[in-house]
């Protein structure tokens, strides 16, 4: 999810995709905030959904600033609630990828990243 006023662009971009990539922050407050009821993130896969976007990636982005850093149980916490949310809409969360990463170390981006040796999926 970006900025409310992008809202506009992302209808036309998600209007020719095959495929999504809807990123999540991890953080306190900041994942709360996305998957409330009028949050970005529920509107944004909502949107995808509708627009006929069936394959859905989710980046669980900003694993650096969870707590402890890296948090594996953070990272599970936002994929079931995730998966809940968008089995609502339509997509099957059995088929959707979930990565953890960090945009702004790397981390998962390109390569598996040391400091989530839990995660055994593939990077984006």
């Amino acid at each position: 999810p970006g900025h409310r006023d992008f809202i506009k662009n992302m209808i036309t971009g998600t209007s020719q995709a095959d495929c999504a990539v809807l990123i999540v922050a991890a953080g306190t407050g900041e994942f709360e905030a996305g998957i409330s009821k009028n949050g970005q993130t529920r509107e944004h896969a909502l949107l995808a959904f509708t627009l006929g976007v069936r394959q859905l990636i989710v980046g669980v982005n900003k694993m650096d600033s969870t707590e402890p850093p890296y948090s594996e149980p953070r990272f599970e916490e936002i994929k079931k609630e995730v998966s809940s949310y968008i089995k609502k809409i339509g997509y099957n969360p059995a088929a959707v990828v979930f990565v953890p990463i960090s945009g702004w170390h790397g981390d998962n981006m390109l390569e598996s990243s040391s400091k989530m040796p839990w995660f055994k999926g593939w990077s984006i």
